[in-house]
């Protein structure tokens, strides 16, 4: 995707009607929230964006949270209008919308489509009460088979989430459950381990013995299952959590994982651009009254942006590439960047790895094996040099290397 000309636009909803014990995601309980007020402000800030990057095409919006199915359609509706007078868009720019299942009903679903929502994707996390009530979702298994119904028959392209490795899960528990959710699917489906983040109430019960999850031998064997699964039902994993069949991708993300250009409205929010040939970072303030404060006083509610350096951005690229099946693309790499990213890789390292059966390694890319996505982050650290000293290194040598 050419960052030099289109973009994403991430719109986070920062409202829950309340906390997940597991979640660590910048979301807030309100009774009560002024939805014209921050309708006026996603305006404003849109405003600000689109006087520092006018000649953008949006490609793709997102809604986050949050939970923004709890917006009035009407809301969404001004938000997208903002943005396609702002910005010029393909004939069908792809529009997300998450919702919660206890958020759902058909009436409102049909007015998010005629607000301009082509997909939804639905947090429905499990799909047994039990599994339900212990992560503190506010749905039961009927209300969330009900959930996903009504968005096939509202929305052509729909996902949903679940969640997994969660305590007493056994390979036996999760492939049925698993076999089950993908009966339900229409060509997308997001399936994350179960993680103990910290500051959140999970991390204190597991912290206390309340509750164990799988071990680390347990979880891989629960995601080398997934795998088999899903590829047999035809929605092989395209990123190391998301699996679809071919076409039906989610391009936001994919606007993520292949390190291009999209802007990030909300508290909390984040974004990355290019600005006059400088690609910056931008961070929202997270508190949303703040950020509300923000826009009302200055038009925007980001912290100052900060520029990345050529290296910082060769080392994000490479690390989110890694996230995909299909993994870094020697060509589009080196145009992008001016080095080939083979120079930014340790040599013995990446050899041991190739080995080992965690990289595959080909004349044109490098990609993660399903044991090396198992190793993600470790893998990850243990195949970059530093970057900034890996250019001083490389500095008037070939950049086509071979190993």
């Amino acid at each position: 995707m050419d960052s030099q000309r289109f973009m994403g636009v991430y719109i986070h909803w920062p409202f829950c009607a309340s906390k997940c014990p597991y979640c660590d995601f910048n979301s807030h309980v309100r009774e009560r929230v002024d939805e014209d007020a921050w309708g006026a402000a996603y305006e404003q800030a849109i405003d600000h964006y689109r006087a520092l990057i006018p000649d953008r095409e949006v490609v793709s919006v997102f809604f986050g949270g949050g939970t923004p199915s709890l917006m009035k359609p009407q809301t969404v509706e001004r938000i997208l209008q903002k943005i396609r007078s702002s910005w010029p868009s393909g004939q069908d720019p792809e529009v997300t919308l998450e919702a919660n299942p206890t958020s759902v009903d058909m009436g409102k679903f049909r007015d998010f489509r005629s607000a301009g929502v082509n997909r939804v994707s639905l947090g429905i996390q499990a799909l047994d009460d039990e599994s339900l009530k212990f992560l503190g979702r506010e749905h039961n298994s009927a209300e969330a088979l009900r959930a996903i119904e009504v968005a096939q028959s509202c929305f052509e392209r729909m996902s949903f989430d679940l969640i997994y490795a969660r305590p007493g899960q056994t390979s036996d528990l999760w492939g049925r459950e698993l076999e089950q959710a993908l009966a339900l699917a229409r060509g997308h489906l997001s399936l994350y381990q179960l993680t103990i983040e910290r500051n959140t109430p999970f991390y204190m019960r597991h912290s206390r013995g309340e509750f164990a999850i799988p071990d680390e031998v347990e979880g891989a064997e629960l995601y080398l299952l997934t795998q088999d699964i899903t590829e047999r039902a035809g929605l092989p994993a395209y990123e190391v959590s998301n699996h679809a069949a071919p076409g039906q991708e989610c391009l936001h993300n994919l606007i993520y994982w292949k390190y291009s250009d999209y802007i990030g409205i909300g508290p909390g929010a984040h974004g990355r651009f290019l600005l006059d040939g400088r690609k910056v970072a931008t961070r929202d303030h997270s508190a949303p009254e703040i950020w509300l404060e923000r826009i009302g006083e200055r038009g925007c509610g980001a912290h100052p942006h900060e520029e990345i350096s050529h290296a910082a951005q060769m080392e994000e690229a490479l690390m989110v590439g890694f996230r995909l099946n299909s993994g870094v693309g020697f060509k589009d790499f080196q145009e992008r960047f001016g080095t080939h990213p083979l120079e930014l890789i340790h040599r013995g390292n990446l050899a041991l790895a190739v080995e080992e059966g965690w990289v595959n390694l080909s004349d044109t890319r490098l990609s993660l094996t399903r044991e090396g996505l198992l190793r993600l982050n470790s893998l990850t650290a243990f195949l970059l040099l530093g970057v900034a000293s890996a250019q001083k290194k490389t500095a008037g040598q070939s950049t086509s290397p071979a190993v």
